[in-house]
């Protein structure tokens, strides 16, 4: 048996935790610049208001019923996330962190338990070590685990819990999924289904294993037979070793001058290098690319890159952003204005002592070693006193910094924003 835990709305409980007169009401919080709604409280819900809709088009109805918005608050989110797992981690040892905000745990072993009981001990914990309110979902397989957790979620009879452990539960729970909402079902294989007549998760599961196989391949195949209780997947303790890092943002408003570009490149590279060293990876390629928006006169519409490759696989943050800038300067076009900008690194391998080395052309035969002894003290820094208190004068905020004109505290990760308790 395998369960899912899910967190709910995720986001928007997070700010909940710290702020408990949000309850109760409608909040969701924005995207990137404040753009568009990406979280959503039951009660934003219930008032018709869309996942990931601009804000400008429902501002009459967020306004007319007072509903509060907030910017993302993605150091807050990451540390109520890390509490979430580790809290499931202390209950069932075997997880697979499947995302923010949920994960996947291998049931082998707890068979003599009350499986209903032991998914609200576990939605009952994560609540009391950390506010943040869970679904929990059990079934024989990670599909039907799914499954049982869209019915926690959905159903508020269930209580946040559902055990999908008999055949009947299971039949009336499969007949009641559209089959665009089946996991690993993507938009256009429910539109092929749709034109074949299946319409649900049941319809799937009682096709023609066959037909499914030809049709649909193994992806398809391996969907279904989860869906009738054969266990194909595992859980995946280990990522894939990733072909890219990026970072990329929309600014806060058009930035056409060299120097606040080179700010922002300079600032997304660093973010990108922290992502890289966090991961135990070198980079071989840094590619830049730019946009000027959809939008603009056509005679000033541009989208443009540029990759250029490092001297040698590196993670070390003042030869990739030195490579950014080069990279930069090729794709600036000085009468354009832009709207987003980015940095990939690719061409991605672990590190070893073997392969962080100078460049061959180094005149310190040790510098390979002391750059990474620098990244590690930089690392340990802002680890300890907070993101971005020892960085590269380049990515010095400007113009181009993204709106969050609704951000909340950092109440975990900030001293200076702990809540303070006066007796």
């Amino acid at each position: 048996m395998f369960a899912l835990v899910d967190c709910n709305n995720f986001y928007v409980s997070c700010e909940r935790v710290f702020n408990p007169a949000l309850h109760n009401r409608p909040v969701v919080v924005l995207s990137n610049n404040d753009g568009c709604i990406i979280s959503r409280s039951q009660e934003a819900k219930a008032l018709g208001l869309p996942m990931g809709a601009p804000v400008f088009k429902h501002k009459v109805l967020l306004e007319r019923h007072n509903v509060v918005l907030f910017s993302p608050n993605f150091a807050l989110y990451g540390d109520m996330s890390s509490r979430v797992m580790n809290t499931l981690g202390e209950l069932l040892p075997d997880i697979e962190i499947y995302s923010i905000d949920e994960a996947f745990a291998d049931l082998h072993g707890f068979e003599r338990f009350n499986l209903q009981q032991l998914a609200e001990t576990v939605r009952d914990t994560i609540r009391r070590n950390t506010g943040i309110p869970v679904s929990v979902g059990i079934g024989a397989t990670k599909t039907l685990a799914k499954v049982a957790n869209h019915l926690a979620k959905k159903n508020s009879l269930y209580h946040g819990v559902c055990v999908l452990d008999e055949k009947a539960a299971i039949r009336d729970a499969l007949a009641g999924i559209r089959i665009e909402d089946v996991w690993g079902i993507g938009r256009g294989y429910s539109r092929f289904l749709r034109r074949h007549a299946v319409e649900t998760a049941l319809d799937f599961s009682a096709l023609p294993s066959e037909w499914v196989q030809r049709r649909m391949h193994v992806t398809g195949s391996r969907v279904q037979r989860e869906l009738n209780g054969i266990s194909c997947l595992s859980l995946e303790h280990a990522l894939p070793l990733r072909k890219s890092i990026c970072t990329s943002r929309s600014f806060g408003r058009k930035v056409s001058r060299i120097e606040d570009l080179e700010r922002a490149i300079g600032s997304f590279a660093s973010k990108c290098v922290v992502k890289l060293r966090e991961q135990g990876l070198l980079a071989s390629f840094v590619t830049v690319f730019v946009y000027s928006g959809s939008f603009d006169d056509p005679r000033y519409r541009y989208k443009g890159g540029r990759t250029v490759s490092i001297p040698a696989a590196t993670q070390n943050t003042l030869e990739i952003v030195q490579c950014a800038l080069e990279a930069l300067k090729e794709v600036y076009h000085e009468k354009c204005a832009y709207k987003k900008a980015g940095v990939v690194l690719s061409g991605l391998a672990p590190v070893s002592d073997s392969c962080i080395t100078p460049s061959l052309f180094d005149e310190d035969k040790g510098a390979g070693y002391d750059s990474q002894a620098l990244m590690q003290a930089i690392d340990m820094v802002n680890s300890r006193y907070g993101s971005g208190t020892l960085r590269l004068a380049v990515s010095e905020s400007s113009g181009w910094k993204q709106r969050m004109e609704r951000l909340s505290p950092r109440y975990t990760t900030r001293w200076e924003d702990i809540i303070e308790v006066r007796g």
